[in-house]
């Protein structure tokens, strides 16, 4: 048996589990016919969170009325979760305070997930340069897609989740292949980025550095 630093006790089923999933899963999910059935799932059934910050969740929720119809790129299904969703749209000022709510958040949604900054606030921080607002917030989560605009119009956010999908179409389902202790090897790797991979350890350390 072999003792994860967190205290997790692995077994030598466990160690077993994880070899087939890294040697035979990961390399199986990655074959192109497999590949693209399995992108094709996930950016046609995205999940957002029902979740908002100010101005621009007004937007958002217009996104979802029956003149825009977010429901045509299958993400009209509004978790009250975030244990259910695997899209969180940033829609709205962070400041410092809501910061490690935000960060708690993503953190509680299951993997595959995804990250959509709406607006100049949630962006750069947009007007407030100010000393309770976060100047954007991917100084504590990893955004995906960024969405200009104070506020951008729902026509906006729905070009930002066809742009999710194509980042979605191109990533490596393997990058997604969790060991027994409940970690993850993440990596945003992408058609045509080489061997230059950052690891969901990196992106921590990256965000801890910047915070």
């Amino acid at each position: 048996m072999a003792e994860h630093p967190e205290g997790i006790v692995l077994t030598t089923v466990d160690a077993i589990i994880n070899s087939v999933r890294r040697n035979v899963a990961a390399p199986l999910l990655d074959v192109a016919p497999v590949k693209f059935g399995v992108n094709w799932a996930r950016k046609s059934a995205l999940w957002p969170m029902t979740f908002g910050l100010a101005c621009c969740a007004i937007e958002m929720i217009a996104a979802g009325s029956s003149r825009f119809d977010i429901d045509r790129f299958g993400a009209g299904v509004f978790r009250p979760s975030p244990r259910q969703s695997d899209l969180i749209i940033i829609a709205g000022t962070v400041t410092l305070k809501m910061g490690p709510v935000v960060r708690r958040v993503f953190d509680q949604m299951p993997e595959p997930k995804w990250a959509i900054a709406m607006g100049a606030c949630a962006s750069t921080g947009g007007p407030f340069d100010s000393y309770s607002t976060m100047q954007g917030v991917d100084r504590v989560i990893p955004v995906d897609v960024y969405i200009p605009g104070c506020p951008p119009r729902p026509e906006a956010l729905l070009y930002g989740l066809m742009r999710l999908q194509d980042i979605i179409m191109k990533e490596s389902p393997s990058a997604y292949i969790f060991d027994s202790d409940g970690t993850v090897h993440r990596q945003r790797r992408l058609e045509g980025d080489g061997e230059a991979t950052a690891s969901a350890d990196e992106t921590d350390e990256l965000i801890a550095a910047n915070s």
